[in-house]
This record gives structure tokens, sequence and C-alpha cells, in this order.
């Protein structure tokens, strides 16, 4: 006690003594007067503003005094920014009386106001343009280099800035030769070699050369890639961008607040598919970051990210859209460049908690357009609990069906249809389907990084496969370990019990945290990490990183004098729906696009009946006229397609053709249709396209190739082809227009398929040169669609392609017999014991950011497949058993219905309510 009597005597001779007597004279009498005060209804607190007032005399003094020159400051820095701006109006009140905390807080914001514009005026006079960071040593690295069938060692050094690549002939030797931008002409990736890469250029007696390197590991040869698509963006001629890179991000932050740095997640580090070290520097176009039980407030969080953001790419992302529903947000951030490309802002959120009013579980979401090309991004938070999944799957139905987002001409479509790319991230809260006695067995299975036979028993993963969420869905190859339940503070330790009143609960280690995404056809799409952190441990949860190179199309102008160019036109030919329905009444289909003035609608189809309960309906060739038929504008659209009854104008399944398909020549379709996320039918018929000559321009992510070398002829024995081009390159083609995606190894079904066919428009003939390969073709045959394609989306695995092939014409797989020791999991709920486990198991190891990476393995077949209750059709395939008739529509439900009751018959379908109206919000700065 005399220790504290004496520090507060020697704070106290620090106060001058007339204020010791006012706070004397405050608390002996004031105090009783404010308190009189408050009794009475009057929260002001006189006497305590009279006190801080006089304490304050002297900053008030002060504040007065030093706000005229900080103004005067800002007004000068003002006009050197932007001439001609008048005087700004005084940021800080000159009113002495005001809360003296008032006018610290507008002179706070104005010195940040301050701060901001130098920094911004001097970073734009130094050049920084919004791109990457500057590096003094540009990114070096060590590959082979076959010539004359010796391999010699070669560096390649790539010089973001100054637009040029290197080839050097030892690391810290003199630059030997160099080729500027424009003379790098194309990237071929060898798919049966997933470290070799051919680079074609252009040498100065403008002959092609072409020169093979084999780099050390497949990561190095990736990042390679993306430095020479970001070099090739940064110094391209083109007014506006036609690929980005998207960094999508879903984190429980455990209501607890985020560690001092995220920069492992903003640079994808940790475990699964991760980027290479060399593109840690490169910045992503933008960030959406998903978070669930986030205890910060909108602006705290903004900051938080911006701020980290700032760190790693000292760049100041613009504040796009954020949206906040209880602990569920997010938020989306781009480069300024962008900022005036993006419109069209539109956010929403969907309650699904209890009786679907409490916002602790639900989801948020944001769309907008970049040019011409729409973006929806959903985070969901879902129920919790492994025995839920039911319930999970309804709160995924409510938010399909209540969610308002998109064009509002879309209204026959559902939120799956109205985007040219929709992303799905959250912690989705799909356990692991095992009893809670198997919790060591699957810790054990996690340490030994065998991921395969867990996530066959994988909830999320089993109710895709039998079509009852997520239809057409895509999500990346999970390679890193489960992100939920850690112990705070260490990633060494799963805490998967926890000890409650009722008992102990078991929360088996699962992948509750995923990213998955659907996209419009023959669109570009490329995953290029998907993985989660290991150093941010403040949570229970790890946040996942997942991003993407998106192809984007830009508002078209045409070059043609539009009373000249000649008119072109859309022809559907031999349109045939199957619709698994026993309804009587006709049908329709409506068409819809950007490019068409508007809704296109056919008359009555002819229905006839099918011996399994659907009804084929065929309609008459409709010829549809765009408003722009230039090649360069018109391959870029896609029509969407609604079949309609004619009494009820009810939709019966809705779907998407793309018209590239029929770039060369009449392409066949099919298209699987749904409805309210349910497959409803399949519709089949040929494209026909009539386009104006033009000249295409060569798209950024046409500059990449892969070869498709599997079957080609042998190995070259020379490392340069001064050639055209070599003879097996004409097996060239982008892989992200092909269609096939990856998870667990296996072609996941996208709802299309198309097949040229024979018909009135010839063939193109094929472009061979370097310079212009064409847009991504499509498959020559349906064989090659289903097999040709096996694993490009994911150039990490590719060695798995040829492989997986060979297996999959086994008419069997038999699992290895375990060793007696090894541990084992009981047999499937569904009381089928003899099921094997899907995807198989295999052995996994992580595919770290740091250290050399793990050999790549190889794909096993897949195991035989339980058979599919009939009432879901897996991708829009026709099961040859019976159909019933569709599910009733109706409004979201309280409670989770059983998937398996008998269906009432679709003309007796009712409606669901419209969402009110809402306006268009103003963006968020």
């Amino acid at each position: 006690m005399g220790g504290r009597r004496e520090e507060g005597t020697t704070a106290g001779s620090r106060v001058p003594e007339e204020h010791q007597r006012a706070l004397q004279e405050y608390f002996s009498s004031s105090l009783v007067l404010d308190a009189a005060q408050v009794h009475s209804g009057n929260h002001s607190l006189p006497s305590l503003k009279k006190l801080i007032l006089g304490l304050c005399r002297n900053l008030n003094h002060e504040i007065s005094r030093i706000v005229p020159s900080l103004e005067a400051f800002q007004t000068v820095l003002d006009q050197q920014i932007y001439p001609g701006i008048g005087r700004c109006r005084s940021q800080v009140s000159a009113d002495p009386v005001q809360s003296i905390s008032s006018r610290l807080e507008q002179l706070t914001k104005l010195l940040h106001s301050i701060e901001e514009k130098a920094k911004g005026a001097v970073i734009e006079s130094v050049g920084v343009d919004g791109g990457q960071k500057r590096s003094l040593i540009p990114p070096t690295f060590e590959v082979k280099s076959d010539s004359l069938g010796i391999s010699t060692k070669l560096f390649l050094k790539v010089d973001v800035e100054t637009g040029r690549l290197y080839f050097k002939k030892s690391k810290d030797g003199s630059e030997d030769k160099y080729y500027l931008q424009n003379k790098i002409l194309q990237l071929i990736k060898s798919q049966k070699m997933p470290a070799k890469l051919a680079i074609v250029l252009e040498t100065d007696k403008e002959k092609i050369l072409k020169k093979d390197i084999i780099f050390y590991d497949t990561k190095k040869r990736e990042g390679f890639c993306q430095l020479l698509q970001q070099l090739k963006n940064k110094h391209s001629a083109k007014p506006d961008p036609d690929m980005i890179m998207v960094f999508v991000g879903t984190w429980n932050m455990g209501n607890a607040g985020p560690p001092q740095s995220l920069r492992s997640w903003f640079q994808s580090k940790g475990q699964g598919k991760t980027r290479d070290d060399t593109a840690d520097h490169i910045p992503h176009d933008m960030y959406v970051i998903g978070t669930q039980e986030d205890p910060l407030g909108e602006k705290e969080w903004t900051d938080t990210v911006k701020n980290a953001l700032r760190v790693i790419t000292d760049i100041s992302f613009k504040l796009i859209s954020i949206q906040t529903l209880w602990n569920i947000r997010i938020l989306v951030l781009a480069k300024p460049e962008h900022e005036n490309r993006i419109s069209h802002v539109f956010s929403d959120s969907v309650k699904t908690g209890i009786a679907n009013t409490l916002g602790n579980k639900g989801a948020v979401g944001v769309s907008f357009m970049f040019n011409g090309t729409s973006f929806g991004f959903i985070n969901s938070h879902l129920t919790s609990g492994s025995e839920k999944k039911l319930r999970r799957n309804q709160n995924y139905i409510n938010i399909l069906n209540i969610l308002n987002s998109g064009d509002k001409k879309l209204n026959p479509f559902d939120i799956t249809h109205r985007f040219t790319h929709l992303f799905w991230l959250g912690d989705l809260n799909y356990r692991i389907d095992l009893p809670s006695t198997e919790a060591e067995n699957i810790v054990s299975k996690i340490k030994q990084q065998q991921y395969q036979e867990l996530l066959g028993r994988d909830q999320l993963n089993v109710e895709r496969d039998e079509g009852k969420v997520f239809l057409h869905f895509q999500e990346e190859e999970v390679t890193f370990p489960p992100t939920y339940r850690f112990e705070r503070d260490t990633r060494e330790k799963y805490a998967y019990t926890k000890a409650k009143a009722t008992g102990t609960k078991y929360n088996l280690p699962s992948w509750c945290d995923r990213v998955l995404r659907k996209s419009y056809p023959l669109v570009h799409v490329v995953s290029q990490s998907y993985g989660c952190t290991t150093d941010i441990m403040t949570s229970d949860h790890s946040p996942v990183f997942a991003t993407f190179e998106v192809g984007v199309t830009s508002q078209f102008v045409s070059k043609h004098d539009p009373r000249s160019a000649s008119e072109g036109g859309i022809k559907f030919m031999n349109c045939t729906a199957t619709l698994f329905t026993k309804s009587k009444t006709k049908f329709f289909i409506e068409f819809h696009s950007s490019c068409l003035e508007k809704i296109v609608k056919t008359s009555e189809g002819e229905n006839t009946d099918v011996d399994n309960g659907s009804i084929n309906v065929c309609f008459a060739e409709l010829q549809l006229t765009p408003i722009i038929s230039d090649p360069e504008y018109l391959l870029d659209q896609h029509i969407l397609i609604c079949v309609k009854s004619t009494d009820g104008d009810e939709s019966y399944g809705e779907g998407c053709v793309a018209l590239r398909a029929a770039e060369a020549c009449n392409a066949g379709f099919k298209v699987s249709l749904t409805h309210r996320g349910e497959s409803t039918g399949t519709l089949t018929g040929v494209i026909q396209l009539h386009l104006t000559e033009s000249k295409q321009t060569e798209k950024l992510y046409d500059f990449i190739k892969v070869e498709k070398d599997d079957h080609g002829s042998g190995k070259s024995k020379t490392g340069e082809n001064r050639s055209a081009v070599p003879p097996h390159t004409l097996e060239i083609t982008n892989p992200s227009y092909m269609g096939v995606g990856v998870r667990g190894g296996y072609a996941t079904d996208m709802g299309w398929s198309y097949t040229p066919k024979a018909g009135n428009v010839s063939p193109k003939p094929g472009n061979v040169s370097p310079k212009r390969h064409g847009h991504g073709r499509a498959p020559n045959t349906p064989d090659e669609a289903e097999t040709g394609t096996e694993m490009f989306d994911n150039p990490l695995y590719a060695a798995m392609a040829m492989q997986s092939r060979r297996e999959q014409e086994l008419p069997r797989w038999d699992p290895p017999t375990p060793p007696p020791d090894a541990p084992r999991f009981p047999p499937p709920p569904d009381g089928d014991p003899d099921r094997a486990p899907k995807p198989t198991p295999r052995n996994r190891s992580f595919t770290c950011s740091e250290g050399k990476p793990p050999p790549l393995p190889a794909s096993l077949a897949p195991g035989p497949k339980r058979p599919v209750v009939p009432q879901r059709s897996e991708g829009g395939v026709v099961l040859s058993a019976p159909r019933p008739p569709l599910p009733i529509k109706r409004a979201a439900l309280l409670e989770p219905q059983p998937l398996h009751k008998p269906r009432e018959p679709r003309d007796q379908h009712t409606r669901a309510p419209a969402r009110p109206s809402q306006s268009l919000p103003a963006n968020k700065q």
C-alpha cells in the first residue's frame, strides 16, 4: 500500500497545480452534479466536458494553430496531383467547444489523408505502376537443354521489368543472349514429362527457334510459366487484360483475432498444391476473402487485409465490396487499375440457422461484371455436426434458391447459371463419415499422409458423386491434410474430443473448409494452387487458399463499319430435350444471351414418350441473329437455354451452350439440364455459326499450350528446330477449353460435351504458326473428350495421366491386401461391406512450398460404384432405371427433407415466392 501511495505521489507531482485543483473539485462536487443530470435523463455530462476543456486548453490552442498549416499543405498537394482543384473545405472543426476527442480524431484523419496522398504521388512519380514489387535480382532458373543429343546446363533469367528473357551459361556470368517479350512466341508444356517445356522464339532474322528445356522439378516449370505470362501481360499493348489472376481464400477464424502476419495465406504457402517461390512477388488481380466466426468489424478486417497485401505487393488494393451476416463475411479487393473495369456490384445474404431465421449459419454473396465477364462469389457457413449431413444439403439448396445475385434478367435461371465464373467457398462443415472409435486411426492415416482413403469417406465427395449437392461444380484435387479440428496455437495435434455437459463430443479431423467452382463451357480457367497454411494457428481451422488463372473478355468495339459488315447468324438444328417427367404439357425453349437483342423462343416441340417414364421433345430449326457477328466477339459468347412448359411458363431445366464449339465447323452438343440444383434431363442438338471475316487477336492464355506427346513421334534428337513448327505440335491444345476437371484423379462431369459434325460450314484450315495456334478447339471425337485430356487442369500431377488411362481400361480394381497390423476402417454405413472406398487409397506426400518436392504418385483406377438412387441423375447421363417425376418446387424448408422420398408429379409444382427486389448498392470505398 505504501509503495502504491508513493507512486501516486510521484505521478501527481508531474501534474500542474491548477489541474490537480480542477480534478479534486470534480470528484468532490461536480461528479455529483453529473450523476444528477444522468438520473434526470441528460447524458451529456456537462461538468466532465468543462473539466476536459480546461485540462486541454493548451492542446486546443495548438490544434487551432496547426490545422490551417496542414490544410494549406493538403491544398498544395491536391493541386499538384489534380491541377485546377479548388481549396478543400476545412476537415477539422474550428469550434473550440467541440469535444477534444472529436477534434483529435478529425486531425488524425487529416494527417492520414495527407500521408496517403503524398505516398501515392511519390509512388506514381518513381514509376511503380500498381504492378509488382521491384526486384533487384530477377529470378533465375537452372535447367537442362538438350542439343544434338547432349544435355547441357543452362540458366534462364526472367526480367519482368524490362520484358527480357536471358539465356546464360553460368548463373553469375554475363547475359549471353536475350529475347524481348515480342520475340517469345509460345510456351509448350510436355504432358508426358511434367518438368519439360518447349520455348518457341523468333530470331533477329525472323526465323523460328524451338528450345526444349527440362526443369529440375514441376513447380519450377510452373513458376517460370507464370513469370513469362506476367512479363507478356505487363508489356502488352492491349488496353484491357484478357486474363487475370484471382485469389480465393476461406478461413473460420474461431472468434479469435488474426495473427500479426497473414503472408503465407496470401502467398499460397503451406501444404497441398502451392506456387513456386519465384512467383511470390506476382500480385493477384483480385483477392476474395471469405471468413466465418469473424470477431472483427468490417473496417478493422478490411484494413488488416489491405495492410497485409500492401506489405507483400506494394499495392494499395481497392475495396470492391464487403458483405457481412453476423460473423460470416466476404471481402473483395482488386488492383487500382481494375476499379473502372468492375461494375454492377451486388451483394446479398441468406440465413440458414435455426428455423432459417438466425444468421449464425448461412451465406453471403457478391457478384459483379469485370468488363464483359460476370463473376459470382458465395461464402457459406453450413450446419455443423457429423450427423447433420442432410441438413447441410438442405442449407445448400436454400442458399441456391434464395440468394439474390447476378443479372436480374436471368430470373428463370438459378445462380449456378447466372455467372461466367461462380466460386463457392467457406466452412461447408462436411465431415469424414466414420465412427468416433476410428479417431486414432484417422489421425494415423493423416500422419502417414494417406488422404485418399479418408477422402473416400468425405461426406461432400460422397454427396457430390450421388448428385445431391454441387452438381457440375469442380474442386481441385485435395492434397493437403484436414483443416479442422486443430488444437489452437499448434498444427501438430488434432483436438477431436470436447467435454460437454451431455458427455464427450467428437469432432473428427475433416476437410470442412473448401473452394469449389463452376464456369460456363469452353472458358479459360486453370487452377494454380489449392492448399492450406501451416503457420496461422489462432483458430482451430487452418486457412485455405485457391488461386486461378481466369480468362476475361473486354467490352467489344467492332473495327468494321456496322453498315458494311455482313449479318451473322447462329443456327440451332436437330434439338431434342429428354426431360425426366411424366407431364403431358407442351414445351418450348427460351434462348438468353447478351449477344442477342432480346429473348428468343421456339415454337412448341413435339413430345414422344420414353419407356423409362421420361419424354423426348423435338424442336424445329431456329435461327438467331447476334448483335455483332465479328468472331472476335461472338466466339466468347454463350447461349443460356431454358426449357419451359407452355401452360405455366415453368422451367423444366436450364443449361448453357458455348458458341466457341462451332468455331471451325458445325458442332453437336449435349447439355445437362438442371433446375434448382437437380438434374432434370438433357438437351442435344447441332450449332452452326455464320461469322464475318475478321482476324482474331491472340489471347494471353493461348501463350501456353500443352503438347499431347503421349502418342506422338519419338523424342527429337535435337533441341533446336528451325522449321516453322515440329510435326507433333499439331497435337497442341489449350487444356482449359476441354472441360475436364480434376478431383481425386478422376475426370469430373461438367454437364456438357461437344462433337464436331459435318455440315454446310467447312472446317477452317489448320493454322500451324506458333504465333497463332488459335483458340482452344473442341475434342475431335467423343472418346477424345472423355479420355484425351486427363489431368490437364492440374499440371503438377500430369505424370499420372498415362497410367490412369491404362488402368481405367481394367474391368475391376481389387484393393491391395493391407498388412495385418495396419489400421482398418469399418464398412460404410450403407451396409455394403464390399464397396471399395472412393477415391481409391493411395499414399500421398505433401506438396510443400519449401524443400524438394516428392516424386509424383501414380493414380489407381476407381473401384466399383454403388448403384445410385434413380431419382438423381449423374451429369445429364440418362439412367436406364425408370425415373420418378421431378421434386416439388417450394420455398426453403425449415427442416431437411429425406432425399429418397417419392416425388410429386411435375404439374403439381408451385413456384417459390420471389425475393423482394433490392436496389443496387453503390461501390463501397
